[in-house]
């Protein structure tokens, strides 16, 4: 569970225990326990904010195509209803909108009605990951606006800039560790508070009352119990969230593609490539389709690489006999003579994601040289790709929308529950702490040596797989060593100053 102080050991008295005191039960705590505990203390204290910025902004980012149909309402949707035009007419349009000397990158035909044509194009004045876009009404090729448009998942403006606060903070490659620190420790956080919480469940008289937050107390023990009962409802969603953010982190994200590709685990691609022996096999297969695409064009094609607007009227009528199960689909234009057509659909929802992927084709012989179908995905590919849609919020629309909104608000609420602990935990003799001890340290003195051994081989396999964790974790250990000396130097300046004012005291 995402959170910031433990799980208060049974019968333990009061948060307002001085620093050196440990009650009976802390030195009977089971070591792994224990353990447990003060990692889920010292993670939570230190990665909390980065957790906190992004649970809250993948929360705003959870709801952000409906704040995007809001803000960008006149340029995604068509004012004329009706029969749409033409591909090519559309594409003129936008040609004649931008200018001569403008390289299309890829063309996405209204996939509704009531909703715009996109025609993206190539622009050296964006960022290298951003196309130029008009957006084109398809009853009337009237062009809607004009808006630079993220490559990759062809967002807007605004949910592109929650997008990249989610992942990096607007800091580029940089802030995507902060991001990466936070997926790669919330796993670990919550594995480690639904384990705290197992170990509270089986001392428990009534299981089902840690299943809900207590109304009968307050204080510190009132927030603990939201804090433990909200966690384990959400600690599956917490896992998730950290197992899918990590693909697309820098440094463990290189590592898990690298294991995938070593386990055969990776996502089959299509080729556009063309080579002389994929012409001529084209040729001879596509023949028939040759002869009805040029009846129906009523134009010759544009060599390859220079596409005219008839181009996509031809393979638009191509890939309607595909065998893709959506209407969302994008059109992309080949980069040189030797590149073929590419369709490709870009709805992740489902059942729509399990059908045909994408399909490639060459203009001069109007056949089909490549295509990939969901089921040539592994299981694991299967899977992946499943989970990185569901993480996304688009695999069940709205309902997946709504799921990940609250689970990001609760783990917001979990950081906050925890510092607010911590708070409460601050000695109430001591007015210059201002906030709650650690758990007892010596939980490996305590372990006996397979279980040292254990922790070190862990410890050390998930900071190789996971450099941040790895580093962190080293930042903790150096940490609690000299928060340690420093309270042992404490300690025994206190014990020298109570045997000095002894003796005073009997004279």
């Amino acid at each position: 569970m995402t959170g910031l102080s433990s799980p208060l050991p049974e019968n333990s008295g009061t948060a307002t225990e001085p620093p050196t005191r440990r009650t009976v039960s802390d030195r009977r705590q089971p070591w792994f326990s224990s353990l447990l505990r003060r990692l889920h203390f010292y993670a939570g204290i230190l990665v909390g904010p980065f957790i906190l910025i992004a649970a809250l902004s993948g929360a705003v980012y959870a709801i952000s195509p409906q704040i995007e149909r809001v803000v960008y309402s006149d340029e995604l949707t068509a004012s004329t209803e009706g029969p749409a035009l033409p591909l090519s007419d559309q594409v003129e349009s936008a040609n004649a909108y931008i200018g001569e000397g403008q390289t299309i990158a890829t063309v996405r035909p209204a996939p509704e009605p009531g909703m715009t044509t996109r025609v993206m194009y190539e622009d050296p004045t964006l960022d290298s990951s951003d196309y130029r876009t008009i957006f084109v009404d398809p009853t009337t090729a009237e062009v809607k606006g004009d808006l630079p448009v993220y490559a990759a998942s062809s967002t807007l403006p605004v949910r592109t800039w929650i997008s990249r606060l989610h992942t990096d903070l607007h800091l580029g490659d940089v802030g995507r560790y902060y991001s990466e620190l936070a997926a790669s420790w919330l796993g670990i956080i919550a594995a480690a508070g639904l384990c705290l919480w197992i170990v509270r469940a089986r001392k428990a008289k009534k299981i089902r009352s840690m299943l809900k937050p207590s109304r009968k107390h307050k204080g510190l023990r009132r927030t603990l119990s939201w804090h433990a009962s909200v966690g384990v409802w959400i600690a599956v969603g917490m896992l998730f969230l950290s197992a899918t953010g990590i693909t697309w982190s820098q440094l463990g994200g290189g590592n898990v593609g690298a294991l995938r590709e070593a386990l055969n685990w990776t996502t089959p691609s299509i080729s556009t490539e063309l080579s002389e022996d994929t012409d001529a096999e084209a040729a001879d297969a596509g023949g028939a389709h040759a002869g009805h695409g040029a009846a129906s064009g009523g134009t010759e094609a544009a060599p390859a690489g220079t596409p005219s607007p008839a181009d996509f009227d031809m393979i638009s009528s191509m890939a309607e006999n595909a065998g893709f199960t959506t209407t969302y689909i994008e059109i992309v234009p080949p980069a040189d003579a030797d590149t073929a057509w590419l369709v490709e659909r870009y709805q992740h929802n489902y059942p729509d994601n399990t059908g045909t992927v994408s399909v490639a084709y060459d203009m001069e012989t109007m056949a089909e040289t490549d295509r990939v179908e969901f089921s040539d995905y592994g299981v694991a590919a299967m899977l992946t790709s499943v989970a990185i849609d569901l993480h996304m919020g688009t695999l069940f629309g709205l309902p997946n929308q709504i799921v990940l909104f609250f689970l990001a608000i609760g783990i917001a609420s979990m950081v906050v529950w925890g510092y607010t602990m911590w708070w409460q935990r601050r000695p109430k003799h001591d007015p210059s702490r201002r906030f709650g001890i650690a758990p007892a340290r010596g939980a490996l003195k305590q372990a006996p040596w397979w279980g040292v051994a254990l922790v070190v081989v862990a410890a050390v396999g998930i900071g190789l797989f996971l450099p941040l964790v790895g580093l962190s974790l080293v930042a903790f250990l150096v940490l609690d060593v000299i928060l340690g000396w420093r309270a042992r130097r404490k300690a025994r300046a206190q014990a020298g100053a109570g045997q000095e004012m002894a003796p005073a005291s009997r004279s």
